[in-house]
């Protein structure tokens, strides 16, 4: 039987500006080898010129310190995860409307950021979210989306479920492509935090990342990472990009995600760190896929809109499903 005291983790992070002007996404993570425990933070950014690229740094950088500072006793951190979690959220918001408060540019335009902060506890998995970034865990074939989709998606989903809403309306929604909660220095609307941890397994992947990625449908994720599953966490990230750049999708969003690979180092077989590296791309091309197209994404605060995301995105597929 696995002890959770054994676990430890593999992590890498990748991102990539896609066919976008500026990089609005923004990653950190903080695995250190041996210590059981780690965490990653990552936003997407929205609100126009020197606005989504800002506020992406600026949640990124605030939950980042405040977990940084926490880790270093993490048999009191695991307890307050939560509150602290929550915490960080709100310290991140509220730098969020005190940068806003003196740039009048930006108050003209708004501006925002998704958050996603997964933190994890040996074989224990926490997290924090608010927006569309999807928290993915995949184990044993299956890729499975742990966290909440702030998105009208996800609605209207629901109300596909319930025989509500047509099925092909849902799809052509204008407003499908919506977020419906996001750091903007005013109050969350909607903030999914989980307390109680999901538990992992020697052999799970966990992947968060922005929308980005979500130009590749979920079963093309789930292909690659099928593919990869006995690599390191860098080649995952790796093969992962390199599908992302064989769609060519002309509007190509930024990508940015972290890929956590827990494992047990007395498991037998190959130790994770030690896998060969990737190949170059041009010595193992992905098999080209469609490019997707999607309308622009807005901001709204359940069902009103309040500002249009300055840039259009390719269609996606997303799945709903909590642990």
């Amino acid at each position: 039987m696995l002890h959770s005291a054994d676990l430890e983790y593999d992590a890498a992070t990748a991102i990539s500006q896609g066919r976008r002007e500026r990089q609005e996404d923004a990653v950190a993570a903080d695995f250190l080898a041996g210590a059981g425990t780690g965490f990653a933070v990552l936003a997407d950014g929205m609100g126009g010129h020197a606005a989504g690229d800002v506020a992406a740094r600026i949640v990124v950088t605030e939950v980042f310190a405040e977990l940084k500072l926490r880790t270093g006793e993490p048999e009191q951190l695991e307890p307050a995860i939560g509150a602290v979690l929550h915490s960080a959220a709100d310290g991140a918001n509220a730098c969020l409307g005190e940068y806003a408060s003196h740039q009048p540019q930006v108050q003209a335009q708004g501006m925002g950021a998704t958050l996603l902060a997964p933190v994890l506890f040996r074989d224990r998995l926490y997290w924090i979210s608010v927006g569309d970034s999807p928290l993915y865990l995949f184990r044993d074939g299956a890729l499975i989306r742990l966290n909440a989709d702030h998105s009208m998606a996800a609605e209207l989903e629901k109300l596909v479920a319930r025989g509500r809403l047509d099925p092909a309306e849902a799809a052509a929604h204008p407003d499908r492509h919506c977020v419906t909660s996001v750091l903007t220095g005013a109050d969350i609307p909607l903030v999914d935090c989980r307390s109680a941890p999901v538990r992992l397994q020697h052999g799970d992947i966990v992947l968060a990342a922005s929308d980005g990625l979500l130009f590749l449908a979920e079963e093309e994720i789930a292909e690659v990472l099928a593919a990869e599953c006995h690599s390191p966490s860098a080649r995952i990230g790796a093969a992962l990009m390199r599908r992302l750049e064989a769609l060519d999708a002309p509007e190509q969003d930024n990508a940015a995600f972290c890929v956590i690979k827990p494992f047990d180092p007395r498991a037998p077989g190959p130790v994770v760190a030690d896998a060969p590296a990737a190949p170059a791309p041009e010595q193992q091309p992905p098999e080209p896929a469609a490019a997707r197209q999607r309308a622009g994404r807005r901001v709204v605060t359940f069902m009103a809109a309040s500002s249009w995301r300055d840039a259009p995105e390719a269609g996606r597929s997303k799945t709903d499903a909590s642990a």
